[in-house]
């Protein structure tokens, strides 16, 4: 659980320049995420794919779901349901950094969840649909393919557990020292 400021959040002085690497660590995910879809439109037809090694691919695809196609067969209500999604979680997470930017582990996962929520975004918003390219495969057995916004998604989510974890042990360690004083 995340420490409670005793300040409402409106009275912090965050500053911009607090706030700076964690604006371009998003920013420069999300340029990479988007160069590298223009460039999976560009140089492959939609289905297509090119074997870079006996288990990886680059290919295009195209999902209108969310992971592993999670209702990628609803009606489309669905495009609107994740963008609307990904504002939401994108302010929420943008909120925690603001309130938050010395906490550099949480910023970092923060960061890099917001990349990937915003780059699936855009491609909801422009294309319908999020363009995946990164195809993994095994003796006939593919991970769903996936893009550089999805794996910043992942990598942030295992990063924010792992933060909380340790925040977890260190307030776990904390309460039993105030329980236990040292004997004299």
């Amino acid at each position: 659980m995340r420490a409670v400021s005793v300040q409402p959040f409106w009275a912090r002085r965050t500053t911009i320049r607090s706030l700076r690497p964690w604006f371009f660590l998003v920013l420069g995910l999300l340029v990479i995420d988007q160069l590298t879809k223009i460039a999976t439109i560009d140089l492959l037809s939609l289905g297509s794919g090119i074997e870079v090694t006996p288990f990886f691919n680059f290919v295009h695809v195209r999902n209108p779901g969310a992971a592993f196609s999670f209702l990628a067969d609803a009606s489309g209500w669905q495009r609107w349901f994740f963008s609307g999604l990904a504002v939401v979680v994108s302010a929420w997470l943008g909120f925690m950094i603001w309130q938050s930017p010395d906490d550099k582990l949480f910023c970092v996962a923060a960061s890099l969840m917001m990349s990937g929520a915003l780059g699936n975004l855009i491609d909801r918003v422009v294309h319908g649909e999020v363009i995946d390219f990164l195809d993994f495969h095994w003796a006939g057995w593919h991970w769903p393919a996936f893009n550089v916004a999805d794996s910043a998604i992942t990598v942030g989510a295992v990063l924010f557990v792992w933060v909380e974890i340790l925040r977890y042990r260190k307030a776990k360690a904390n309460s039993l020292d105030h329980e236990h004083p040292p004997q004299p």
